[in-house]
């Protein structure tokens, strides 16, 4: 089975390096390039042609949002997964607009990291525990007639509660007696409608 070939941009060397290591001393992951800003994380990508990229969001020249964005545009079929210590309901919202795949704080635990990326690198539309939580807390605040076509139906909404209390997507599914594959497809359709919504 071919590894899983990895892109890591971020400007701090000592944890791109530390993030190497770690990818490197599993089996199924190889680190084919690190890139120090979001300029060369684009011009990386375009030459490399990652199966995922992980992605730091504040660098210079150009962040990892705006990196995430120009990828995509180019690259639809790119995999990026935001890796950041900004957890901020507004920079995770944008990075699911901008087209990220998942969204995790740098203090995950590398096994969840793993997980992840190899559920992404799957097709799966991961959604983290903290994740779960921001988008519970951005609905909560949000105007309905601001962006209806993005209102979560409630079977939607049991999901995203049950995984803010840190439950596996198995766990759900028994929890609220419908099929794992269900729980992951409302996943993916929560996501989509958010990269939907208007700015506003």
């Amino acid at each position: 089975m071919p590894s899983i070939r990895v892109l890591l941009a971020d400007d701090h060397a000592l944890f791109r390096r530390g993030l190497a290591s770690l990818l490197a001393a599993e089996s199924d992951f190889e680190v084919v390039g690190e890139a120090v800003d979001g300029q060369q994380a684009l011009e990386m990508v375009r030459e490399l042609m990652p199966d995922v990229i992980l992605m730091d969001v504040s660098m210079p020249v150009m962040d990892g949002l705006a990196a995430t964005r120009r990828i995509k545009a180019e690259m639809p079929y790119a995999r990026i997964v935001i890796l950041t210590v900004c957890d901020g309901e507004r920079t995770l919202f944008e990075a699911i607009r901008c087209g990220a795949e998942a969204y995790l704080p740098k203090m995950i635990d590398p096994q969840a990291l793993y997980g992840t990326l190899r559920a992404v690198v799957r097709g799966e539309a991961p959604v983290s525990r903290l994740m779960a939580t921001r988008l519970l807390e951005g609905f909560a605040r949000r105007d309905p007639a601001s962006a209806p076509a993005t209102e979560l139906t409630a079977s939607e909404r049991e999901v995203l509660e049950q995984l803010a209390r840190g439950r596996s997507r198995e766990e759900i599914a028994a929890a609220l007696a419908i099929g794992e594959g269900t729980v992951k497809s409302q996943l993916k359709h929560i996501l989509a409608s958010l990269q939907l919504e208007s700015r506003s």
